[in-house]
């Protein structure tokens, strides 16, 4: 093994598998630490929904391969009402799918270091040289990223990272098989990605049911605790607790079984992006808080976060007298604000008003939907400002109030 590299990439997942990826296809030398064992991985970090676009397949030349179920629409349920928009969308094998940009990456020249725990950036002149794993083990390279999630241990020691904890939301979710997938009571769910705003099942967050074919289907909760979950939530509640609690009240659930070693937790974080690189580093995927805030969908943005990233790193690596400091690496920034999560401001905005609005509210949601033209909630979710004000109006001013109020405390809430 080497100790000296072009880039050294802590973590294997989407964003740091990409971003190996494409650097070790331009010819960089690229040395990727990850924690987990390499016959078990990624046992441990299989913590995605893994639900999709076509368009990140393409984008990224993913193969069919590591997709469970092509899906055709995405069905939004609020406690009593639905609406059903047509969008092609693929439910991936995250395990198969991270398996995948390892082994695609290593035949671009990647070398991919097992049971290899990053503990701290090795910094000499203030500055960033490498990466101290496994204790006193030590890696150099003229680029360190950060591509750990939110454990974040060396954008935290470089004082890059701003996550916080009280934008902290956790999820879980079982794979089942003998769901009811065309119940009469319920949208029909065949081919769909289903997303439910309720807070009996899932207080400040939602749940959903993928279709995986057949009668499987991926089906989980997520909540971030907000204020609405301080107002809905179940006393003595867990995660858990809550995902059980749908599953045993749901008519489709009623003659389900959990699929055998199929249990996925994850977490990400619902906040603006702080500082992203400094001099020689960059921190990327869910290091940042990268996963789209409306919807829960990490793929897509973290694959182009650590594409940014490579892009970042070429711009200073292939001319060789470009030293990657601060100011050169502010491409990084560019691109992320450009391509990785373009309004995000406004996003961020949705997300606080969908998670802190009542179970009525988001019935007459469903309403709207349904009586409105067909692209509004995708003009919405791009940040039209028309389409979100069609989606609003008088009887939502206390609710607005509230989200400005929770915006205030958690901008201010300790890291």
């Amino acid at each position: 093994m080497n100790d000296d590299y072009d880039v050294v990439i802590a973590g294997a997942g989407p964003a740091g598998g990409q971003c190996a990826r494409d650097l070790a296809s331009r010819g960089y030398d690229v040395v990727v630490l990850e924690t987990e064992r390499e016959d078990e991985f990624p046992k441990q970090s299989n913590k995605s929904t893994a639900g999709t676009f076509p368009s990140m397949m393409a984008s990224f030349g993913v193969p069919d391969d590591v997709v469970q179920h092509y899906t055709e629409s995405v069905v939004l349920e609020s406690p009593n009402e639905y609406y059903v928009q047509p969008q092609p969308g693929a439910v991936l094998d995250f395990a198969k799918f991270k398996q995948f940009l390892v082994e695609d990456s290593r035949e671009e020249g990647a070398e991919y270091r097992f049971e290899s725990r990053a503990t701290a950036p090795i910094v000499e002149n203030g500055q960033p040289v490498g990466v101290r794993y496994n204790g006193n083990q030590e890696v150099y390279a003229d680029i360190v990223i950060d591509a750990t999630g939110p454990a974040a241990p060396l954008a935290k020691k470089l004082d890059v990272s701003s996550l916080q904890r009280e934008n902290h939301a956790i999820g879980i979710e079982y794979e089942l098989e003998g769901i009811e997938i065309d119940h009469p009571e319920y949208a029909d769910l065949h081919d769909s990605m289903m997303l439910r705003l309720d807070h009996d099942l899932a207080p400040g967050g939602y749940s959903w049911i993928f279709h995986t074919g057949e009668d499987t289907a991926k089906v989980g909760v997520c909540y971030i605790q907000n204020e609405s979950h301080s107002q809905y939530g179940k006393d003595n509640f867990g995660i858990d607790d809550y995902l059980q609690h749908w599953i045993d009240t749901d008519p489709r659930f009623e003659n389900a079984e959990r699929i055998e070693g199929r249990q996925h937790r994850g977490s990400a974080h619902i906040q603006p992006p702080g500082k992203i690189h400094t001099d020689r580093f960059m921190a990327i995927g869910d290091t940042v808080p990268t996963v789209d805030p409306l919807w829960g969908e990490g793929i897509h943005t973290c694959m182009k976060s650590g594409r940014a990233a490579a892009i970042a790193a070429d711009t200073c690596l292939k001319h060789g007298d470009i030293e990657p400091t601060a100011d050169n690496l502010e491409v990084y920034d560019n691109l992320w604000h450009r391509d990785v999560a373009p309004n995000v401001t406004k996003r961020l905005l949705m997300t606080h008003l969908l998670y802190l609005a009542s179970n009525d509210r988001y019935d007459k949601l469903m309403a709207d939907l349904n009586r409105l033209e067909d692209e509004t909630l995708a003009k919405a979710n791009k940040g039209n400002w028309r389409a979100i004000k069609k989606l609003l109006g008088f009887r939502d001013l206390s609710l607005v109030s509230r989200v400005l109020r929770e915006r205030q405390r958690w901008a201010k809430a300790p890291a």
